[in-house]
């Protein structure tokens, strides 16, 4: 009864969205609780390329011309991101090249992690 509970929570989640495919291959489910913990290896499998066009400090947004971001579907193109913590575009200049994560936190594609790429 427990296992079938965990399996129509776990579905109600994936069906709200509130799970994504890369985090349902990382999840563990128990018949008393949830864990979305990616590994580190998830998480930089989720990085995208990109290259800064514009730094907005202000108002926590980048502007990046990107590639495809698998975890949200998004093809490639150059568009304004809110970022999640504005201290992640202290060392970046315009023409930076970077690899990001970027996520829809309610509804707002945001950077939650931001690099320059390697």
């Amino acid at each position: 009864m427990k296992t079938l509970k965990s399996r129509v929570i776990a579905t109600a989640l994936i069906a709200t969205g509130v799970w994504t495919t890369s985090t349902i291959a990382q999840t563990s489910v128990d018949s008393t609780k949830l864990t979305t913990a990616p590994t580190t290896a998830a998480a930089a499998k989720d990085m995208s390329d990109g290259e800064v066009r514009k730094i907005d400090k202000d108002n926590k947004k980048i502007t990046l011309k990107h590639g495809a971001i698998k975890n949200l579907d998004m093809p490639g193109m150059t568009m304004v991101f809110q970022v999640k913590d504005a201290s992640l575009l202290d060392r970046l200049e315009v023409g930076n090249k970077v690899k990001f994560v970027a996520e829809n936190l309610n509804g707002a594609i945001v950077v939650t992690a931001l690099q320059a790429a390697k």
